[in-house]
Order: structure tokens, then C-alpha cells, then sequence
């Protein structure tokens, strides 16, 4: 067969080669969501985003503290000033 039959071939079952295709990259697929590999890489990529949002956690509760303990200063010291003038 001639290239261009072959080509000719193709475009005529373009629809069924498709589907074929389909299929393949399904089984293909399937042996490597099944590996050991990509289970322990996946495993790993899970580790690292629970580290990071454990970590991200922990410093908005730092930052929440200090904004807390800003607001508590700003009062004290907004009621010293009314303490002071009233004085007056």
C-alpha cells in the first residue's frame, strides 16, 4: 500500500480510529493510576499540601494574635487619652 492509501484509509475510518485511540489511552491510563510510582508520588504531592496548609494555619494565627493584641493596645491606649483629657 502507497502512503497516500494509507493516508486515504484513515480519513475514511477517522471516527473509528478515534474511538480506538479512546480506548488505549483508558487502558493505558488505567496500568498507570495503578503503578506504584504514581501512588507514592501522589502520597508525596497529599504530604506536602497538608504541610503547607498547616503551616499557612499556624502563621494566619500568629497574625490574627498580633492583630488582637494591636486592637487591645489601641484601646487602652485611646481610653487613656479620654482619661487624661477629661481630667483636665
Amino acid at each position: 500500500m502507497r502512503h497516500e492509501d494509507i493516508i486515504n484509509t484513515c480519513v475514511e475510518h477517522k471516527h473509528a480510529l478515534i474511538f480506538a485511540a479512546g480506548i488505549a489511552t483508558a487502558l493505558i491510563g488505567a496500568k498507570v493510576v495503578k503503578s506504584k510510582a504514581f501512588k507514592e508520588t501522589t502520597t508525596k504531592g497529599m504530604a506536602a499540601v497538608m504541610s503547607a496548609k498547616r503551616d499557612a494555619e499556624e502563621c494566619f494565627q500568629d497574625m490574627k494574635e498580633n492583630a488582637e493584641d494591636i486592637v487591645v493596645d489601641a484601646n487602652a491606649e485611646t481610653k487613656k487619652e479620654i482619661y487624661v483629657e477629661s481630667k483636665e
